[in-house]
């Protein structure tokens, strides 16, 4: 990484502080725009749709964003992170948004970090604190919870195809480690966005197929899925993550599933029940324990790499492993 291309940080908080508070009502509004969009275009209408959407959008702002050409090594990396961060992943939540509720759905995604640390320590050696195992028996536990609860048929199949998307999700978080040491937040979910969009593209007769019968009410939470929580939402995390705390980035991760209810709500009429809420919570205090031992190392991705983007040169010099998607 040039010194051109070093993260700057600017004077005060307040843009910051904007860009992560954007960030997390862009990616919690993602889970019942879902549920809209999937009315009209279908599981794999929506799937491919919204990865176009989001790729045109970001390649129209990639020479303002100052996003590089990949080198030639890095392309079977990509192409790893395109697949399971942006086209498994889309296909997994928005099948199993059909049966389950938006605001639970955020519940489950949110174990993703628990994956990565399962992955870290299996590939990486990485060292499994007492904390960390703790942490991850009481996210998954807490995940089980939620996907036995329900009582709607199909709810309890569903609910396991939204843990695989949290499954996937978790991979995309390791595989990107070594891209971030090359490349900004931005760049790599550039790439990840763009060679996803690839993979989904024998889906996109069914995506075309729906558009003349779709509601415009689908159409336009398609359009809105892509352009904002795909496209903003990344270019604005990648904003904060290289300007900010690791703290400061955690918290804000952790409004995603209260926002997610409470846009559920306003939006859809859906009311998590006691149990789905009870389950989510001992779930994100589980991954609130990894990512509390994530300050010292890698465990948990999402911290690691705005750890990673705030000592950029620190890390490179050190030619440490660190990362986070």
């Amino acid at each position: 990484m040039t010194k051109d291309q070093a993260p700057r940080r600017p004077h005060g908080r307040a843009p910051t502080m904007t860009a992560l508070a954007t960030t997390a009502v862009l990616w919690a509004s993602a889970f019942p725009a879902i549920k809209s969009a999937l009315d009209g275009y279908g599981v794999a209408g929506l799937s491919f749709l919204r990865l176009f959407v989001a790729s045109v959008a970001l390649a129209s702002a990639a020479p303002i964003l100052k996003v590089r050409v990949p080198a030639s090594r890095d392309l079977p990396l990509i192409a790893l992170c395109g697949l399971a961060g942006m086209s498994a992943y889309q296909v997994l939540l928005n099948w199993g948004e059909v049966c389950v509720p938006a605001g639970t759905a955020s519940l489950l995604v949110s174990i993703a970090p628990v994956f990565s640390v399962v992955l870290a320590a299996a590939f990486l050696g990485e060292r499994l604190s007492r904390r960390v195992v703790l942490g991850s028996v009481v996210a998954i536990a807490g995940s089980v919870l939620i996907a036995v609860a329900g009582g709607k048929a199909g709810y309890t199949a569903a609910a396991w195809v939204v843990l695989a998307a949290a499954l996937v999700q978790g991979v995309y978080h390791f595989a990107s480690k070594p891209l971030l040491r090359r490349y900004s937040a931005v760049e790599v979910a550039c790439y990840s966005m763009w060679s996803g969009t690839v993979f989904l593209a024998p889906l996109a007769p069914a995506a075309f197929e729906h558009l003349p019968t779709a509601s415009v009410a689908s159409s336009v939470s398609v359009l809105l899925l892509g352009l904002l929580p795909s496209a903003v939402g990344f270019v604005t995390w990648g904003y904060a993550v290289s300007r900010s705390t690791v703290a400061a980035a955690t918290a804000a991760l952790y409004l995603v599933p209260a926002i997610a209810i409470a846009a559920s709500f306003a939006w859809l009429g859906e009311v998590p029940t006691v149990v789905e809420i009870i389950g989510g919570m001992i779930s994100i205090g589980g991954v609130a324990l990894i990512r509390l031992h994530g300050r010292r190392g890698a465990a948990d991705v999402t911290t690691t790499f705005a750890a990673r983007q705030d000592g950029r040169r620190r890390t490179d010099e050190a030619g440490c492993f660190r990362g986070k998607a």
